[in-house]
């Protein structure tokens, strides 16, 4: 099957029909701008052959317009039966033809049935080996059921093409036993782990072995618990009876009234010890009160004679240190005065020294004034001859500015000249007293020099007239000069100049105006290397001679500045000895009258503690000391005595507790055991008459049927696995013969690109796991984006190449298939694209135009069409 022409309207951005016509034999390119329907013309060819014209899915749907409509797709397809064409319309008045010249040979499901004759009666046909969808580069792309079909498409082609077509290792018969054993295999589990399948006969075997294992453990747990009932009522009669027998109730209540009298007799004379314990206690409180009364009136006696022996003491140190910080603040006063009659003397000693030295500074400085003046002056007319030769120095072009008018000017005189040698050229020899005869716009022409006439001119020629020269039109361009003129014009105007020597005096006056600002520059720096405001604070820093008229010599001044700061030297150290010794003076006041306040403070608390213990005294509260030590002695005594002879009051009440338990817990007993016989016998009536026994025994035999059952399945089961593992260890002997067809179609085409490179297959996937080079084995995961799509193409083309080998030609459709390669794999790439397209079809279609411009090949376009009804 050959494609011959493709037509679509209504699907996606093309709502108007459009065509591609006379695909050819071999390689043909498509190759547009993005979004100009590359990928949209390859989804409709795919919905052709693929889809169903009354399907709706989602695939279908997107093929719609976003205005709406119905999808309409016809292609042209030759075979060697002649040339037919196929066309589908779907969701509105679905619609499905065949058409050969013009008849139609078949529709609706009988043209469904056609396509699907067409492609073999493949499933998933030539779309998951040879048609590669944009963004679908990798062998292993596209979504779960493509990634199925297309799996299985190969190993029908391997299958179909293998050397050892009807063998059992890797043909037909092989595949159909191992599909007939994973189809035994699926009834009865699912998965990799192999689990039992919902509904399936292991599935029922084991929900069977576990329902009679259930109904089984019930029955025998009814039948242990009705023995247990049984087993139960007879320890319970058996308890109830040894309960209520007569000789057992009256010792349990002889033993609890004998409990009761003997704790009864332990309280009441524990109730007689605590009494006296009470009476000791109060002693015991009356004997330490006394003595602590005792105690504190001596204590606070003592405290009271030493506080006011220390405070006496206090109140003379107090008064000292205050009347020896009154002397000290009067020293220090004095001193503080002397100070400052010491320091307005020093000052003006200063002022006096500061006068005698300007007047001197005056005298010595006259000649340095004037010098200073001078240098000021001159450094003055200095600067304003540099402000002028600045201001003169920016004026006109500079060195710059200069070269590039030259060079314009340069440019316009070569254009004139390239000019003048095309333009017509006179030259005028005068006879003898005529020179000058002939003028050109009022100018004599010289005599024997070549004049260029590049325009129309008029000659003017004395007692003969005019004569007008016309050069042949399109003998010159004078576009060049006017530009060349413009430009020269415009540069003279931007440095305000009319000509170019105008320029040059410009620039030559600048020169010399920034050699003269130079050399200004530098004498003002030799004057003033600061600046000349340096020059004035030196000058004003000169005193001036009628300032210091009165001052004294340097001499008498130095003299009297070295006594007034001896003198006030002396003073200052006097002063900071007095106010010394008047701080310390005040601190020690200061300590007397806190230790004073401390001790005053002391006294009065003594003071009110003694009022707070009264008008007793130390002889009568040692008496009666003495009488309360004598009470609690007595009281010790008779405490002692009671305490002796009382029973263990925590033994009876043990005693007294461990009877009444022992009569509650019989009563209790009795209670709980006479409702349990109660329900015991109603269920030991109720289950012999149930059978358990003999349906225990039944669901016995069932089980062990059921289990028989399910140990044969599950034997079937692990038999079904191991011949699956022993059929796909045979086809994996087999598989380098399997893989030889297509291994031996795609060697030639990856030498290509790697030479004496080899790849290895995948048993399962039919497709490269692994490239080889030099040696080295890579998976084809850890390789580059632009290595994979290479090794995906070059197996699609191998693969079509065995479609065809099997009597299924169809065409290989590209769709941006070569994405991430390179400029020189590229280059390889096309290569093996025509290598194939010697006996194949192949329709590339890209939106990469400049690099495949190399490819070759004949070029498609898609093209309006006028509609017609179908």
């Amino acid at each position: 099957m050959k494609l011959r022409a493709i037509t679509l309207n209504n699907v996606r951005r093309f709502t108007d029909p459009v065509a591609i016509r006379q695909i050819d034999d071999g390689l043909n390119l498509l190759c547009e701008p993005n979004e100009h329907g590359k990928s949209t013309l390859f989804d409709a060819i795919q919905a052709l052959f693929f889809k169903a014209h009354g399907s709706k899915d989602a695939e279908v749907k997107s093929l719609r317009p976003h205005a709406g409509g119905a999808p309409e797709v016809s292609v042209t397809v030759e075979t060697e039966d002649g040339r037919f064409t196929i066309f589908k319309r779907w969701l509105s008045k679905p619609a499905a033809t065949v058409h050969r010249e013009g008849v139609l040979i078949a529709q609706s499901d009988a043209a469904e049935a056609w396509v699907s004759d067409l492609l073999g009666g493949d499933a998933g046909g030539p779309s998951g080996l040879i048609w590669v969808r944009q963004g679908m580069t990798e062998l292993t792309a596209g979504s779960t059921k493509e990634q199925k079909l297309a799996l299985e498409a190969r190993r029908d082609l391997m299958t179909s093409v293998g050397e050892e077509v009807e063998q059992m290792t890797g043909g037909r018969r092989m595949d159909a036993a191992l599909a007939r054993c994973r189809a035994a295999l699926d009834d009865l589990a699912t998965g990799k782990n192999r689990n039992p399948r919902k509904g399936g006969p292991w599935r029922e075997a084991l929900d069977r072995v576990e329902a009679l294992t259930e109904r089984r453990d019930a029955l025998a747990a009814t039948a242990d618990a009705l023995h247990e009932a049984l087993a139960e009522r007879k320890r319970a009669r058996r308890e109830l009876s040894a309960l209520e027998a007569p000789e057992a109730v009256e010792d349990r209540r002889a033993r609890l009234e004998a409990a009761q009298t003997a704790h009864q007799a332990a309280q009441r004379h524990a109730e007689e010890v605590a009494a006296e314990a009470q009476k000791l206690e109060t002693a015991r409180l009356t004997a330490e009160t006394a003595q602590s009364r005792l105690t504190t009136l001596r204590e606070t006696l003592t405290e009271e004679a030493e506080a006011r022996t220390l405070f006496e003491t206090a109140s003379e140190e107090a008064q000292a240190a205050r009347a020896a910080a009154e002397t000290a603040r009067g020293a220090r006063d004095a001193a503080q005065q002397a100070l400052d009659d010491a320091r307005t003397t020093l000052k003006q000693a200063e002022a006096q020294h500061r006068l005698a030295l300007r007047a001197q500074a005056a005298r010595d400085g006259a000649e340095r004034r004037q010098a200073l003046t001078d240098k000021i002056a001159q450094a003055e007319t200095l600067r304003s001859a540099m402000e002028e030769a600045s201001a003169a120095a920016r004026q006109g072009p500079d060195d710059k500015a200069l070269r590039r008018l030259e060079k314009l000017a340069g440019a316009h005189a070569t254009a004139l000249a390239a000019r003048d040698a095309t333009a017509t050229q006179v030259i005028a020899q005068y006879a003898p007293d005529r020179d000058g005869a002939i003028r050109v716009a009022g100018n004599s022409l010289p005599a024997g020099q070549p004049i260029s006439l590049p325009h129309a001119t008029r000659l003017e020629i004395d007692g003969i007239g005019t004569l007008e020269v016309r050069p042949g039109e399109g003998a010159h361009d004078d576009s060049s000069v006017e530009a060349a003129a413009e430009a020269l014009r415009k540069a003279l105007e931007a440095q305000g100049v009319e000509t170019l020597d105008a320029a040059r005096s410009a620039a030559e006056t600048r020169a010399a105006a920034d050699r003269l600002a130079g050399e200004a520059r530098a004498v003002l720096a030799s004057l003033a290397p600061d600046g000349i405001d340096r020059l004035r604070e030196a000058l004003a820093a000169i005193p001036l001679p009628e300032e210091t008229a009165e001052a004294p010599a340097p001499e008498v001044a130095e003299a009297a500045l070295e006594a007034a700061q001896a003198a006030f030297d002396s003073a200052r150290i006097a002063q900071e000895t007095a106010a010394d010794r008047y701080a310390d003076a005040r601190n020690e006041a200061t300590r007397s009258e806190t230790q004073l306040a401390s001790l005053r403070d002391r006294l009065t608390r003594a003071e009110q503690a003694l009022a707070r213990l009264g008008e007793t005294s130390v002889e009568a509260l040692a008496a009666h000391l003495d009488q309360a030590e004598m009470a609690l002695k007595e009281a010790t005594e008779r405490h002692a005595e009671k305490a002796r002879g009382a029973p263990d009051l925590a033994s009876t009440e043990a005693a007294l507790k461990r009877a009444t338990s022992v009569d509650r817990n019989a009563r209790d007993e009795i209670t709980r055991l006479k409702p349990q016989l109660a329900r015991l016998d109603e269920r030991i009536g109720r289950s012999s008459g149930e059978a358990v026994e003999e349906r225990l025994e039944e669901v016995r035999q069932e089980l062990e049927s059921a289990e028989a059952d399910l140990a044969r399945i599950e034997h079937e089961k692990e038999v079904l696995i191991r011949l699956e593992a022993a059929l796909e260890a045979a086809r994996t002997e087999a598989r380098e013969r399997y893989f030889s067809p297509i291994a031996r179609e795609l060697k030639p085409l990856l030498h290509l690109l790697w030479p004496e490179a080899e790849l290895t297959w995948g048993d399962t996937s039919l497709l490269p796991d692994a490239l080889v080079r030099d040696g080295r084995e890579e998976p084809i995961t850890i390789l580059s984006g632009g290595t994979q799509e290479q090794v995906a193409l070059l197996v699609r083309l191998a693969f079509a190449r065995l479609l065809a080998a099997s009597g299924r030609t169809a065409p290989v459709i590209l769709d941006d298939a070569l994405v991430f390669t390179d400029d020189d794999r590229i280059e390889r790439m096309f290569d093996a694209l025509h290598r194939q397209a010697g006996d194949l079809q192949i329709i590339v279609l890209s939106c990469r135009q400049r690099a495949f411009r190399a490819l070759g090949g004949h070029s498609l376009h898609l093209t309006a069409e006028v509609e017609q009804a179908e």
